[in-house]
């Protein structure tokens, strides 16, 4: 399994980090969580291979989580020659396929009948397990944030990768998340400047003593955390392995 960051900022716009995105590649699975704006030529920048994407998995409808969406079925049915021909599923939370309906009559019917290739949307229920190929598993856990919002948890060759999303402090989320391989989840804004539905580095700290992951990657860090210690301050409550992710940054694990 290996896990690549594709777009590690926020709805604060910098010079280094592009909205969310996270590439997993899972045996013959190629799952891309979230796409936010800027995440379709962050791809090319970092030289992955955004045509062979087999699944668009979605954690919420906020703009910088979706927002690149359109252009990258575009991508896929104008930007390459021949035009793509493998279908492409698109799972999320309830309220996925309103979202790409409405997306489709903003952005053109392109987004929903490409013409080359087949979109399928699956709504994911919480605790729902979807079988993909490669023995591979995908569950959704609902996490405080908005009303739809749900992390996931990838299983596939022995190896587990959960990813939060955006979310607040709960300890259900962090029970679930037990025992992942590596758990990414989002680090906001310091504890004074807290804002309800993320999470401060303590926040993160709480959920790693719980999950206990192999490896805790932070990631959705809004600038004011460039003056904050992140690490240090995790790690005051947390012993185990802490990095902050970057657009670029990857992880490749083992069977």
């Amino acid at each position: 399994m290996r896990i690549t960051a594709v777009g590690t900022g926020t709805a604060a716009p910098t010079a280094d980090a592009v909205n969310a995105g996270w590439l997993v590649d899972a045996g013959g699975n190629r799952l891309l969580f979230d796409c936010g704006s800027g995440v379709v030529h962050r791809m090319a920048a970092l030289g992955l291979d955004w045509r062979t994407i087999t699944h668009l998995v979605i954690t919420h409808f906020h703009a910088d989580h979706i927002s690149d969406i359109a252009t990258l079925i575009t991508a896929w049915r104008w930007g390459q020659l021949p035009a793509r021909t493998a279908p492409i599923e698109v799972i999320g939370p309830v309220g996925t396929l309103e979202m790409m309906q409405r997306t489709a009559a903003l952005f053109g019917a392109v987004v929903l009948e490409p013409g080359t290739f087949a979109v399928t949307i699956r709504e994911l229920t919480v605790g729902e397990v979807l079988q993909l190929p490669d023995e591979a598993e995908l569950e959704a856990c609902k996490v405080p944030h908005t009303a739809e919002s749900v992390a996931y948890s990838l299983r596939q060759g022995g190896r587990r990768f959960v990813y939060t999303g955006d979310t607040g402090p709960d300890a259900g989320v962090a029970a679930w998340a037990a025992g992942a391989d590596v758990l990414v989840t989002e680090c906001s804004l310091p504890r004074e400047m807290p804002v309800e539905g993320h999470l401060a580095p303590e926040d993160c700290a709480a959920l790693a003593a719980i999950a206990r992951p192999g490896c805790l990657v932070l990631t959705h860090r809004y600038p004011p955390l460039d003056a904050v210690d992140v690490v240090g301050i995790v790690t005051k409550d947390y012993s185990g392995p802490v990095r902050l992710a970057h657009d670029g940054w990857f992880i490749e694990l083992g069977a």
